[in-house]
Parts: structure tokens; C-alpha cells; sequence
């Protein structure tokens, strides 16, 4: 059994809670005593393993009228806020319980495009067709984790991580692209942790050539 609730005719469909989901939350509300909260379901941007969300406890008094949406399954109310509300629509929160030991936790099943905002899906396009293919050979690749007042946030895998001539690719070559394809961008940042790549001792370049390099 699921539940779902829109509200209005003309706004997007809000997620879906599994039964398993909504008794999990009932279950930690009776725990930590907090019966009668509310519960918030967010995304707070991209990471390696794709799009991050949280859920966490909302106390009377800390929802924002002005922003959020509600919606009430009865046994608590749920709040998105509305920079979230429009990459969750569609979804679906399960909570898998394995009973082996393994991972438990909430999962949410998200059909929705993994970009909303038109500069952001221009770059991963921008980034599948051209920057990935060039880095292919290096056996690096490139993973779009957050757009932002006109800064891109990039991580490099693979042979790119702890590459000498990363900055290089970066200057030189992804971020050019990414300019010229977007022109309102006007910095890329590299997020990666290159000390924890395959060149523990990761310098910056200083000069040489990247097969980004025009």
C-alpha cells in the first residue's frame, strides 16, 4: 500500500511513502518520542552515487509556510521545500529492512530527470558527448555533481583522480568546453579528493599537455 496526495490540479505530483516507509517513520517517531512532528524530505545535490536526499524531523515551529508544501498522511505531515518539491515529484520512499545485515535504510525511487535547471542539463549533455569520450582514453571520468550561481561543481574518476595533469584537463579543457557551451558559467571547481587517487602524491601540474587541451 502506497500513498500519495497532489495538491492542486496544476502542481507537480508529490512523492509517494511505501507502507514500509511511512511505518519505519512511525516506528522512530514512538522511539525518540516525537509524535506529533513532522517529516521533511529534501535533495541537497549530487554526489558520486548520484542525487543525494535527506529526511529528517521537522518540530512544530520549524516549517516555513511561505516555501514549503504539505501534505498529511494521517499519522504525520510531510514538507518540501520548493527548490526540492520539483526533483522529487514522482518519487517513490521505501524503507528496505534486510534482515541479513545488510544495508537498511530509506531508498527513494526518483523517474524524474536528474537536472531541472536548463545550464545544468546543457553541461551533462555537454559532458556525456564530448568531455567523457576524451577522457575515456586515460581511463578518467568526468561526473557533474552541482550547478550554483553560475559556478559549476565537477568530479574527476577514474584516471583523472590523482593525475598530475588534472589541472590542466580542468583549465585548459573542461572548463573551456563548458564556457562555450554555457556561456553565463563563470568558474568550474574540481570537488575531487585527488590525494586518495592513484597518485597519492598528487601535485598540480604545472605545464604539459591534457586530452582535453585544445
Amino acid at each position: 500500500m502506497t500513498e500519495r496526495s497532489e495538491i492542486g490540479h496544476d502542481q507537480e505530483p508529490l512523492p509517494t511513502f511505501t507502507e514500509s516507509a511511512k511505518q519505519r517513520i512511525i516506528s522512530l517517531m514512538e522511539k525518540e518520542g516525537r509524535q506529533g512532528q513532522g517529516v521533511r524530505v529534501f535533495m541537497h545535490g549530487h554526489g558520486p552515487a548520484g542525487r543525494q536526499y535527506g529526511i529528517t524531523f521537522v518540530e512544530q515551529g520549524e516549517e516555513d509556510p511561505d516555501d514549503d508544501t504539505e501534505f498529511d498522511l494521517g499519522a504525520f505531515k510531510v514538507f518540501i521545500d520548493s527548490e526540492s518539491a520539483p526533483k522529487l515529484k514522482g518519487a517513490t520512499i521505501d524503507y528496505v529492512d534486510d534482515p541479513f545485515g545488510g544495508s537498511s535504510g530509506f531508498q527513494i525511487d526518483n523517474p524524474s530527470s536528474t537536472w531541472t535547471d536548463p545550464k545544468a542539463q546543457a553541461i551533462q549533455e555537454l559532458i556525456e558527448t564530448r568531455v567523457n569520450p576524451a577522457v575515456a582514453g586515460h581511463g578518467g571520468h568526468v561526473e557533474l555533481i552541482d550547478v550554483k550561481d553560475n559556478v559549476v561543481y565537477i568530479l574527476l574518476g577514474g584516471g583523472c583522480q590523482g593525475c598530475g595533469m588534472v589541472d590542466v584537463t580542468l583549465k585548459q579543457g573542461i572548463e573551456v568546453m563548458i564556457k562555450e557551451a554555457v556561456p553565463e558559467i563563470h568558474e568550474v571547481i574540481d570537488t575531487t579528493d585527488h590525494a586518495g587517487g592513484t597518485n597519492p602524491y598528487y601535485q598540480p601540474a604545472k605545464g604539459g599537455e591534457s586530452p582535453l587541451a585544445p
